[in-house]
Parts: structure tokens; sequence; C-alpha cells
């Protein structure tokens, strides 16, 4: 099933995706939510009842009248006001990548325990435009991941049962300020102004019943579900990354294991995978730098379109653009 967050008279909707057309939730069903939060909270009496509701609309039991075309919707974030959002570091191929090239060791920690930073919940935001000021320029870059959102309250929560606390996936882009990010992670603390400016998650959520064709096994040592999942980023409409959610060493699970540990999960709290192999520039450029002394590098400018692809979840896109303000952190730092 998809769940998709639209925007009508001011106020977060939530839908039913089926064959292009969205199905509101109160229209289908007068018990059902009518946005994704109070959703995320009756899980398991809403969850339910639209997967009948999904039924019933392709048996054309429900009249597609009660429909209305995904194109020319508002669309929002599938969870467009999540209670947290936390992002994971489970791709051991990135972080290998990313570290070579760098002329840095891997850091053998990365197979002993999942890790994951805190993102500001509230710059959540869905396809369309991203908004940045002029610091968010200077190495301006994407970041293609995969995020989960939790549908019930957890604490404490052991991987071998975390998988029943997620609610679907869906794309997920970092953004990332990487002159911002190196600067202030120079002081060991971070990242924050290099991230919180922009997090975009959609288009929309992707129940776990609709992905059961693409499971496949953890990796060896793991637990929980995993996916095969090809996920791609283009960039104007140019290829730049080309990855699969099985190459994950982490799970979702483990990643829920970690983050609840001492602490409770609630329903509406965001995970994201971190990045996939190849699914960013900063990875790109460092390994186009190693192999030629002569390549240059790219990163995000103004209008350019960024499209995420994985299978089974959609794609996602946005326009990068400048935001209306020259206000510049960088200009002021303080002389030594």
């Amino acid at each position: 099933m998809k769940l998709v967050s639209y925007l009508n008279e001011d106020h977060d909707r939530l839908a039913i995706l089926v064959d292009g057309f969205l199905y509101d939730t109160e229209a289908l069903h007068p018990d059902l939510p009518q946005n994704m939060s109070m959703f995320l909270n009756y899980w398991e009496d809403a969850y339910p009842m639209a997967l009948g509701c999904e039924m019933m609309i392709k048996e054309g039991k429900i009249s597609k009248s009660k429909g209305f075309a995904y194109e020319g919707a508002n669309i929002l974030a599938p969870v467009p006001y999540p209670s947290s959002c936390r992002d994971g570091y489970a791709f051991r191929q990135h972080v290998e990548a990313a570290r070579r090239n760098r002329k840095a060791p891997m850091i053998p920690e990365f197979d002993q325990y999942p890790i994951f930073y805190f993102t500001n919940h509230h710059s959540i935001q869905g396809p369309g435009a991203i908004e940045c000021m002029p610091d968010h320029f200077e190495k301006l870059d994407f970041e293609l991941e995969v995020a989960i959102v939790v549908c019930k309250h957890g604490r404490n929560i052991r991987a071998e049962e975390a998988d029943e606390y997620i609610g679907g996936l869906m794309i997920m882009n970092d953004m990332s300020a990487r002159r911002l990010q190196m600067e202030e992670m120079l002081l060991n603390l971070g990242p924050a102004k290099g991230k919180d400016f922009a997090t975009v998650i959609g288009p929309w959520l992707v129940t776990l019943d609709e992905l059961e064709p693409f499971e496949v096994p953890a990796k060896p040592g793991h637990t929980g579900k995993n996916f095969n999942l090809r996920m791609q980023c283009r960039v104007n409409g140019t290829q730049v990354s080309d990855g699969n959610m099985k190459d994950m060493d982490w799970t979702f699970a483990e990643l829920i294991e970690r983050a609840s540990y001492g602490v409770s999960l609630y329903a509406g709290d965001v995970i994201g995978s971190g990045t996939v192999g190849t699914g960013c520039f900063l990875e790109l450029n460092g390994t186009g730098k190693l192999n030629d002394p002569n390549y240059v590098e790219q990163w995000l400018q103004p209008g350019d379109v960024v499209e995420m692809e994985v299978d089974g979840l959609g794609i996602l896109s946005n326009t990068v653009v400048e935001e209306d303000d020259d206000l510049s952190l960088l200009a002021r730092k303080k002389s030594v």
C-alpha cells in the first residue's frame, strides 16, 4: 500500500494511491485517520482497515469517482511532521570509499555497532523546491538513502522484534552543505548546520506488505529484513549514482535496537539508512580524483533537478533554488 500526504485547504491530509489516483482516507471510511500523524498513532487499527479499502478500490467495489489524480495535487512529505529524525550509517561500501578517498583506514568500529545522528525534523520536506542559503552552495550535495517511519511506541526494542515497528519505507535525500559540515566537525561536534536546512523524504510511504517480493536475507551476522531495491540518482537527467538497498550492512531492525536503548521511540519517528555506495558527490568526487588528478569536482547548483529513484518506492524529484537572502555565516567567521 502506498500512503500519500497532500495539502488541502492548509491542512495535511492522507490518501491511498492506486493507479495514479489518490483516495482520501476520510472519504474511504469515517473511522480512518485523516492525516499521517494520526494514522501512525492508531496504526494497529488503521493499517488493516486501510488495506481493506485498498483491496476494495482495486476490485472496483469503491468507485474511481471517489479518487482524484495524483498529478496536480500538492504533495507533501509522506510524514510531514515527524516526531524526530535520525540518520544512520549503514552502508559499509560508502563509508569505506569515503575513508579511502581521504587516505584514512577503514574504521573497525563500523562493523561492531550501528550509529546515527539526529537531524532537524522541522526541516523535513517532500517533492518540490529545496531552498538554499549562500553558504549551502559551498559544495552542496545530495545523499541517496532509504528511510523508515516508526509505527508504534517502543523502548529497549530487540532487533529480532524490531521489524514490527516499521510502518513502511520511503526515499530519503539527506541534503548536505559540505563546507559548513567539514568546518564545524573539526571541533568534533555535529553534523549541524551542514545538514539541518533540508532533509527530503517521499514521494510516498510504501508499507511492508507491498515490498514482500523484494525481501532478501540480512547479511551474515545481522538481524532483520532487507530488500533488493535498486537505488539511483539523476542530476539534470544524468545518472550519477547506482546502488542497492540489499547492500545495507546494518539493518533498520538493528538501527531501531540501538536507537531505542534506554529511550522511547514514538510513532512518527523517521530513521534514515545513511548513504548508499556511490550515493553522493563527496564520494564520487573523491573517487574521481583518486583515479584521475585532472578530475573536475561536481556539486549541486541553483536550478539543478535531483531525481532519486528506488525500485518499489517511486521517484523523488526536487529542484535546488536560491533563497532570497544574502546572509553568510562563512563571511562572519571571527579572524584569528
